[in-house]
C-alpha cells in the first residue's frame, strides 16, 4: 500500500525516479540521433554516390517502417506494458543502426533502414507511455516539454559533434557515427527499459464496454481530427527538417555539412532556451492557440528558406537565413511540445493509452515518410520555388485546422479550464485594486 501511495504521489507532480530515468534515456538516444539522422542523407547521396533518389526512398522506407509494427504496438503497451516493448524496439534500433553504417548498396541501406526505422518507432509510443504513467495531469504538459528539451538538447550537441566528424570522402567517418548510435540506443534500453513504471489507472466501471484497440481511435472524431493535424505537422516540418530542408540548404544554396550542423544546433539552441518559457505562456491558453501560433511562425521559417534561395551566392546571407529556417523551426516546436503529448492522454481511455499514443506515432510516421519523398524530389527536381509554395500553403493550413480543432475538444482537453482558473484571480486583483 505504501508502494502504491508514493507512485500516485509521484506521478501527481511528475517527479520521481522512473520518470527521470526515462527523460535520462530520451537524452541519450537522441544525443546518437544527432549524429546520424542529419547526415544520412549525405551519407546515402554523397558517401555511398547513389544518388538523391536512393537518398529520399531511404526515408521513405525508415517511415514506413512504422505501418508494419505500430498496429501490434499499441496493443502490446495495452497488453504487457510499455517497458518490453522499450526494450524490443530499442535492440532492434540498435542493429539496424549498426546495419546501416555497414552497408554500402541501395538495398542493404533500405534493409538496414527498415530496421532501424521500425525499432525507433516501436519505442515512441512505448516512451510517450511512460511519461503519461508517471505523471499527473496538472504535470503532464511540462513532463512532455521537458522530453522535448532534452531530446533536442541530445541531438543539437550530437549533431554539432557530428557536423565536425563527418567527412564525404571517409565512409569510416559515418560508420563511426552509425556505431554511435547503436549503442546510444542500447543505453536508452539499460536507463529507461529497466525503470519501474507505475501501472495504469484504474478503468472506470462506465468505459470497460467500449470498443477496442484501434477501432475505438477511429470512432473517436476527436481523435481522428487531432490525427489529421498532426499528419500536417508532421509532413511540413519534421517530414522536411532532415530530408527537404536539409537537401534543399545542401543541394541548392551550396550549405557545407558543417553549417548544416551549426544551422541545427541553433535549432535545438533554440528550444532549449525557449521551451520552459514557451511552457509558462501555454499553461495560461489553449493548447490550439498554440498549434496554431506554432503554424504562423513555421510560416516565417519558409519566408527565411525563400530568402536562403534567393540570395544563395552571397555565402554569409544564405548562411545566416539556413540558420534562421532551423531556429524558427524550433520556435515552433517548442510550442507543439506541450499541446500535442497531453491532447492525446487526455482523448485516450486508460485502457487504450498505448493505441492512442501508437495511433499518433503512425500518423506521424506515415506523414514522415511522405515529406522526405516530396520534398526531396521536388528540391531534386529543381523545382525549389514550388517546394516552398507547398509547403507554407501546408502551413495556413494548419493554423486553419488548429483553430477548427477547438470545437471539438472539451474545455479540460483544450486547457480553458486551467487557463480560465488561472485568469480569474488575476481580473479579481484589478477589481480589488480599482
Amino acid at each position: 500500500m505504501t508502494g502504491t501511495v508514493k507512485q500516485w504521489a509521484r506521478r501527481a507532480d511528475g517527479a520521481g525516479g522512473p520518470l527521470r530515468r526515462v527523460q535520462i534515456g530520451n537524452a541519450l538516444s537522441a544525443f546518437g540521433s544527432g549524429f546520424t539522422m542529419p547526415y544520412m542523407f549525405v551519407y546515402v547521396d554523397q558517401v555511398r554516390g547513389l544518388g538523391s533518389f536512393a537518398a529520399g526512398m531511404v526515408f521513405t522506407v525508415f517511415a514506413l517502417a512504422a505501418l508494419a509494427v505500430l498496429p501490434f504496438t499499441g496493443r502490446g503497451i495495452d497488453r504487457y506494458g510499455p517497458r518490453p516493448v522499450l526494450l524490443a524496439g530499442a535492440a532492434l534500433a540498435a542493429g539496424g543502426a549498426y546495419a546501416f553504417g555497414q552497408a554500402a548498396t541501395a538495398p542493404t541501406l533500405l534493409v538496414a533502414s527498415f530496421l532501424f526505422g521500425a525499432g525507433i518507432t516501436a519505442c515512441q509510443p512505448a516512451l510517450a507511455t511512460m511519461i503519461v504513467r508517471s505523471t499527473g495531469r496538472a504535470g503532464r504538459s511540462r513532463a512532455f516539454a521537458l522530453q522535448f528539451t532534452l531530446v533536442n538538447l541530445g541531438m543539437g550537441i550530437g549533431a554539432l559533434v557530428g557536423g565536425q566528424i563527418v567527412d564525404p570522402a571517409d565512409p569510416a567517418s559515418l560508420t563511426r557515427l552509425f556505431t554511435i548510435e547503436a549503442l546510444t540506443l542500447l543505453g536508452l534500453a539499460l536507463v529507461a527499459g529497466t525503470a519501474r513504471i507505475p501501472q495504469a489507472e484504474p478503468v472506470p466501471a462506465a468505459g470497460r464496454g467500449a470498443g477496442q484497440g484501434l477501432r475505438a481511435v477511429v470512432k473517436d472524431k476527436a481523435m481522428l481530427r487531432l490525427c489529421l493535424l498532426a499528419g500536417l505537422i508532421f509532413f511540413t516540418c519534421y517530414g522536411q527538417f532532415e530530408s527537404g530542408v536539409a537537401a534543399f540548404a545542401t543541394d541548392t544554396v551550396g550549405t557545407a555539412p558543417s553549417v548544416l550542423g551549426i544551422a541545427i544546433g541553433a535549432n535545438a539552441l533554440t528550444i532549449v532556451l525557449l521551451q520552459m518559457v514557451v511552457v509558462r505562456l501555454t499553461e495560461r491558453r489553449r493548447r490550439t492557440t498554440a498549434m496554431a501560433a506554432a503554424g504562423l511562425v513555421w510560416l516565417g521559417a519558409w519566408t527565411a528558406a525563400l530568402v536562403a534561395g534567393l540570395v544563395r551566392s552571397d555565402a554569409l546571407a544564405a548562411t545566416v537565413a539556413v540558420v534562421a529556417v532551423y531556429a524558427l523551426f524550433g520556435v515552433g516546436e517548442s510550442m507543439l511540445a506541450p499541446t500535442l503529448g497531453p491532447i492525446v492522454a487526455d482523448l485516450a481511455p486508460a485502457r487504450l493509452l498505448g493505441t492512442y499514443n501508437a495511433a499518433h506515432a503512425l500518423v506521424k510516421q506515415m506523414a514522415i515518410a511522405v515529406g522526405p519523398a516530396v520534398g526531396v524530389l521536388l528540391v531534386g527536381a529543381g523545382t525549389w520555388p514550388l517546394y516552398l509554395l507547398a509547403m507554407s500553403a501546408c502551413t495556413v493550413l494548419i493554423v486553419l485546422l488548429a483553430v477548427r480543432l477547438r470545437g471539438h475538444l472539451t474545455p479540460a482537453q483544450d486547457n480553458a479550464v486551467l487557463a480560465v482558473a488561472q485568469v480569474r484571480p488575476m481580473v479579481r486583483e484589478l477589481q480589488t485594486a480599482a
